[in-house]
């Protein structure tokens, strides 16, 4: 008997340790760039808004836990674009090495944002910083800069994902009174490729 559940024991340690990890869990590296564009915003010249972040959220994880972070391009801690240039454009917003898998969601924040009135913006659509425009401008509230899109997406080692996001500016600025703006960014998912 004392032979058997020695036995018994041993075996369900070995298939313990043999099965390590969640047939969920993604094991090898894959690429994921978020692209953006915009649909127009007409009352500015130039509309800067700032990203402070670029996450996407693996399957299978607490809400909380399972985010990457996409890097900014050469290691910037937030991108600037003017969603003025998107319209006919579309350029990087975050790019990166992530686990290959299956994705729930996409997470942007948006730090701050601002309309230029007189003049546009020169130099490029997104940069790690977009020199401001001369002019009458305005500082744009953003209470919630923070939008998670759920679209769920596969991330495969064998080749690279490009996810399009659209950030409508026209439905996301509202005028609030006199002068005042506040902006609660809606952003879509065009298309997984």
């Amino acid at each position: 008997m004392r032979l058997l559940s020695r036995t018994l024991i041993l075996f369900v340690a070995m298939m313990w340790t043999g099965c390590g990890g969640s047939p969920s869990s993604p094991s090898s590296s894959a690429n994921l760039t978020v692209m953006l564009k915009d649909s127009p915003y007409s009352d500015a010249k130039a509309l800067l808004v700032t990203f402070s972040d670029v996450s996407a959220h693996v399957a299978g994880s607490a809400s909380d836990s399972g985010w990457t972070t996409l890097p900014f391009a050469g290691g910037a801690t937030s991108r600037t674009c003017d969603l003025k240039k998107l319209v006919t454009a579309q350029d990087v917003l975050g790019t990166g090495s992530l686990a290959a898998g299956h994705y729930t969601q996409i997470r942007l924040t948006v730090s701050n944002a601002i309309l230029y009135f007189d003049n546009a913006s020169t130099g490029a659509a997104c940069a790690p910083a977009i020199a401001a425009p001369a002019g009458q401008s305005v500082q744009v509230g953003v209470p919630s800069g923070e939008v998670k899109l759920n679209r769920e997406f596969d991330v495969s080692s064998s080749g690279a994902t490009t996810i399009l996001v659209d950030f409508d500016g026209d439905q996301s600025v509202r005028q609030t009174g006199a002068g005042a703006y506040l902006m609660t960014p809606v952003i879509s998912v065009v298309s997984v490729q």
